[in-house]
């Protein structure tokens, strides 16, 4: 009787404690992002290489990771409103954006370039200094730092913005664009997937992706910086950057 009594206080007492749960955050991704983020059309799930980067991060460091796909310029109010906890989406990290949310120690640097149908003769400069259609995802740094040099220069081409760099290469492919400005990476996976178009040469100064978390978010913050370390001293990092990246 006594030892049945001590098994039922036990299960109740086990009852009452909870089980150990990971910690788990929500990333918040551009969709239309590849090579490093997207959804992969036949598992309809996040991919890409920050995806997997993150995910390897979050098997190692014991914590778990959902990945939301979000408008790209509506993801850092998303972030600040706490809808989700960081954007590992290739993010380029820039005064205004580190203003409002702390950003990584930066993984990856990528160039902006200007793309062109196959067969165009565009140059940089005739882009600068011709009434051409420019076409550039909304939000992004470049389309800031384009916007901007129009002001302050005068440049005479008119801008146009598309909710994705994907959607831009359609209107430049229809003819609807002449020309259009991303990072360098999406361009090469558009040349790569066989659309009919090429860079036509960089513009302005590289871009350094970091991740994106709210301010003071200090304990995340160092989980994401020590992940990071740990996984550009892995093998691994090579691998997604061969699988993804063709480095």
């Amino acid at each position: 009787m006594k030892k049945l009594l001590v098994c039922a206080l036990l299960a109740a007492v086990m009852a009452a404690v909870p089980a150990f749960a990971k910690k788990s955050y929500v990333n918040g991704i551009d969709p239309n992002y590849p090579p490093f983020a997207y959804m992969d059309e036949k598992t309809g799930q996040p991919a890409g290489f920050d995806v997997d980067s993150l995910n390897w991060i979050a098997k190692t460091m014991g914590f778990e990771i959902t990945h939301k796909p979000m408008a790209w310029d509506g993801i850092i109010p998303a972030l600040v409103a706490k809808q989700i906890d960081m954007v590992d989406s290739g993010m380029s990290i820039t005064p205004e954006r580190a203003r409002v949310v702390d950003f990584s120690e930066p993984y990856w640097t990528v160039s902006r370039v200007f793309i062109v149908p196959a067969d165009s003769t565009l140059t940089p400069q005739d882009v600068l200094t011709k009434k051409v259609k420019l076409g550039v995802q909304r939000g992004t740094s470049e389309a800031n730092a384009i916007k901007q040099e129009q002001q302050e220069k005068g440049y005479p081409f008119e801008l146009r913005f598309y909710e994705s760099a994907p959607l831009a290469v359609e209107d430049l492919l229809n003819g609807r664009i002449e020309v259009a400005l991303m990072d360098e990476l999406p361009a090469d996976d558009a040349i790569a997937k066989g659309r009919a178009v090429k860079k036509a040469g960089t513009h302005g100064e590289p871009d350094k992706f970091g991740v994106a978390m709210r301010k003071g978010d200090k304990d995340l913050h160092k989980l994401i910086n020590e992940g990071y370390k740990k996984l550009m001293a892995d093998p691994y990092w090579q691998e997604l950057q061969k699988k993804y990246l063709n480095k």
